[in-house]
């Protein structure tokens, strides 16, 4: 049975990939520890748990931050990433419903994982698969996430498959997000209590 913890950490995750993918866009820049787990929750399809799916609750602090400031500022600079996060959402409700789409990504991740056994799973050929997995299986779905950043940024091969990868490990989120119940009305009418429950976790790992 999921617990309120897991379907916090899988949000958190949905907000450490859609913020991280907000600092790229914009700075060209992003903390390249928190970019590694995001990456490293791509290729986790049989953990024992959902922190395991993360290496554990301390990797998705930026995610807890994120989500922390978001809930309760709701800063316009900061509309971005909650756009991200609903449309991460919208993205893995429709893919789980494409058996053939889920297929094809679950087969390019596995092919994904064999390289990575050779290469470091933030290495440019990694993040490079990984993308051409987002375009190929996600990025044609309704509800396409239009990034919004510095065209400079934005025209860098190498934070396009950065920002896609990121995208990529958002939608598994998402996914693992819905598994355990999550819903997004919750983000509505249960803002005080995840706050709340974001914040005793972040006090939690330190």
């Amino acid at each position: 049975m999921k617990t309120d913890r897991d379907r916090l950490l899988a949000l958190a995750a949905i907000f450490q990939s859609a913020s991280l993918t907000n600092q790229i866009a914009k700075t060209g820049m992003a903390d390249a520890d928190a970019i590694e787990t995001c990456i490293y929750s791509i290729f986790q399809t049989d953990a024992e748990n959902i922190e395991a799916v993360f290496h554990d609750a301390s990797h998705l602090k930026t995610g807890l931050d994120s989500l922390i400031t978001q809930l309760m500022e709701n800063k316009a600079e900061r509309i971005d990433v909650t756009r991200y996060v609903l449309q991460l959402m919208h993205l893995a409700s429709k893919l789980v419903k494409n058996p053939e789409r889920l297929s094809s990504l679950a087969k390019g991740i596995e092919l994904a994982r064999e390289r990575s056994e050779s290469f470091p799973i933030t290495h440019t050929n990694i993040l490079a698969q990984l993308a051409d997995l987002y375009v190929e299986n996600i990025s044609d779905l309704s509800g396409k996430i239009m990034i919004n950043g510095e065209p400079l940024h934005l025209n860098n091969p190498d934070n396009v498959h950065k920002i896609r990868a990121l995208l990529l490990a958002g939608i598994r989120a998402a996914w693992l997000w819905q598994q355990c119940g999550g819903k997004r009305r919750h983000m509505v009418f249960s803002r005080k209590k995840i706050h709340a429950q974001a914040t005793a976790l972040l006090n939690e790992i330190g």
